[in-house]
């Protein structure tokens, strides 16, 4: 049987950093609303929908592209989440540092698997 999005550990790993996200952003100022919340939103939802997406299109190569779109909202989140320190909406010792950790080691060793196949 072929492996679908829903059983990768690295898209698994994705989703929970969407709840987490969302759950952070709640908290944020409502300033923030159009800003900072609505661009981590827009970012960490991407991860786990281009893992989804480059499985779905079928090809090895496109697959790789899809993964590396992914990364790079993972960049992205990781970047307004060092704002968000910077800024105190989120303190240092937060779990979700240790989350973005886990996704992007997954991630980076599904990439490279996937990389040396084509």
């Amino acid at each position: 049987m072929e492996k679908t999005h829903k059983q990768l550990k690295a898209w698994i790993q994705a989703m929970l950093l969407v709840k987490m996200i969302y759950q952070i952003t709640a908290t944020y100022p409502r300033e923030e609303l159009f800003s900072l919340t609505n661009q981590m939103r827009r970012a960490v939802a991407s991860i786990p929908s281009n893992i989804a997406e480059g499985v779905a299109r079928g090809s090895t190569k496109e697959y790789v592209h899809f993964l590396n779109i992914a990364r790079g909202s993972l960049a992205e989140l990781d970047t307004q989440l060092e704002i968000s320190k910077m800024l105190e909406y989120l303190p240092a010792d937060h779990p979700v540092f240790n989350q973005i950790s886990t996704t992007a080691r997954l991630l980076t060793s599904l990439h490279k698997k996937m990389a040396s196949l084509i």
